[in-house]
């Protein structure tokens, strides 16, 4: 069994006056997995930028570069792709190690910590938008309790912000503190994912943020409209066993054939779809449209 989409993100910016100069960072090719692939990647980019060049990020994602030396009033960068989702095995989530043991494995220690910790290891501190505080430990206390294996801890904890937040969109912005979104107990997904992340990592466990794409389903009876969809956030947490295991919160669920995975990092500053500096431009604010359109034929 396998899923097959086609994406669409399209992005369009329109200047209150020209720009001169700009460098842009597009985090817009999906990562290749164990569980998916990208067998068709378009970017079109408008106008030309004057220099592209495609390589791989700090964490392993694809990342474009574009940089635009002539004047100009609009840009719209869109990415056209086909990928196919596969199948992953379910974790056995209550047979995993206990939080408090894989905390301590994940502690700088006199014993030198194997590649794969270290690696881990990079996602258990601070981050642009994720802060470790004692309010979170308190938050997740009736989630983690002592001995609880990590990933039904894990669960638990997904479970506690889906049925406790509300999601409400424009109700923060990429910006607004995690505190704030705890307090108020709505946000959109990219906020229950640095919530969730900030729980785990308060507590010493590493996890990590995940940006992609989810096909949404519209109301029955009801035609999939062209650009209605949006981009998707979730978290991955390392259990030295099973790996790296995925929740979604926002959605009270482990990602399987209709998540689809575009990067991953510390946060969402790591692997926002575009991102960059420009020169002049007044105020703007850009227009995103993103379309997740199951292929022909595509469940097999």
């Amino acid at each position: 069994m396998s899923a097959r989409y086609h994406v669409v993100h399209d992005t369009h910016y329109r200047y209150d006056s020209p720009v001169s100069l700009a460098q842009q960072l597009a985090h817009l090719w999906p990562r290749p997995c164990a569980w998916q692939r990208c067998t068709e990647q378009v970017l079109q980019i408008s106008p030309e930028p004057t220099q592209r060049r495609d390589e791989w990020d700090v964490f392993g994602n694809p990342l474009t570069r574009l940089a635009f030396e002539r004047q100009h009033e609009q840009l719209r960068v869109v990415a056209r792709l086909h990928v196919e989702v596969l199948p992953r095995s379910a974790p056995q989530l209550s047979v995993s190690p206990a939080w408090e043991q894989v905390r301590d494995a994940l502690s700088y220690t006199s014993k030198p910590l194997s590649s794969e910790h270290l690696q881990a290891c990079r996602y258990r501190f601070e981050s642009p938008y994720v802060r470790l505080k004692q309010r979170f430990v308190a938050f997740s206390a009736s989630c983690f309790a002592p001995g609880r294996p990590l990933l039904a801890g894990s669960q638990a904890l997904m479970e506690k912000i889906f049925s406790e937040f509300t999601f409400e969109a424009g109700a923060t912005e990429v910006a607004t503190p995690l505190e704030q979104v705890l307090e108020r107990r709505r946000g959109v997904c990219q906020d229950f994912a640095h919530l969730m992340l900030a729980c785990l990592r308060s507590r010493g466990l590493a996890a990590r943020y995940v940006s992609g794409y989810l096909l949404t389903r519209p109301p029955p009876g009801q035609p999939r409209l062209v650009g209605a969809d949006a981009s998707h956030a979730w978290v991955s947490v390392f259990c030295p066993i099973q790996g790296w295991v995925d929740f979604d919160p926002t959605n009270n669920l482990l990602p399987a054939l209709e998540h689809i995975t575009l990067a991953w990092g510390r946060d969402f500053f790591d692997v926002s779809p575009l991102r960059g500096v420009i020169l002049g431009g007044g105020t703007h604010d850009p227009q995103v449209q993103v379309t997740v359109m199951p292929l022909e034929g595509a469940q097999a």
